[in-house]
């Protein structure tokens, strides 16, 4: 619609307004993405301290001591410094060109809490089949099943983001001819 209130007559599949409507689509996404970026920042490392104490807790029924508490701490700050510049540098490109998903990266944060839960002698805990042919190396079970398992806060801005992605590549396959509808 023009300001008038009138039809784009551009507006048809691969005219004008499909290119302004991918690009819409392509700016909400990557605003989705930077959102994304800066929760996960903000609660990454604190989630892999919590890692830390909880299994600390389930396996030596004691809090963990103020030396694993800092080695959780430094861990957490490298998960975060790595898996945040890994999901800048994936959000950045094209959504079809990401290769995998910010869930997937996160994920690697589990390796770091490992680490420290291994250096303080913490036994490996029983895990079902699937948990360990899906993630052999998380012998804490330690991967999140989704964002929220990292923090509650995630879970809205990562579900947005998965939907712009959506969103973004079915309407550029709806400006080529390619989508239904």
């Amino acid at each position: 619609m023009s300001d008038g209130g009138e039809a784009d007559s551009a507006g048809g599949a691969g005219g004008a307004g499909a290119v302004g409507a991918a690009d819409a689509a392509a700016a909400e996404f990557a605003r989705y993405g930077a959102e994304l970026i800066e929760a996960i920042d903000t609660v990454l490392a604190a989630w892999v301290v919590r890692a830390v104490q909880t299994r600390w807790q389930q396996f030596h029924g004691t809090e963990a001591p103020a030396e694993v508490l800092v080695r959780a701490e430094q861990a957490g700050q490298a998960a975060r410094q790595d898996v945040v510049g890994a999901l800048r540098a994936l959000l950045a490109l094209d959504a079809e060109e990401q290769w995998t998903n910010p869930l997937a990266l996160v994920r690697r944060s589990a390796r770091y809490a490992t680490e420290v839960l291994s250096a303080g002698g913490v036994a490996h805990v029983v895990r079902d089949r699937f948990a360990e042919q899906t993630f052999p190396d998380d012998v804490y079970d330690l991967v999140p099943a989704s964002f929220a398992d990292v923090d509650p806060s995630l879970h809205e801005p990562g579900l947005l983001w998965g939907a712009a992605k959506a969103h973004t590549v079915l309407v550029r396959r709806k400006g080529l001819g390619r989508g239904r509808g």
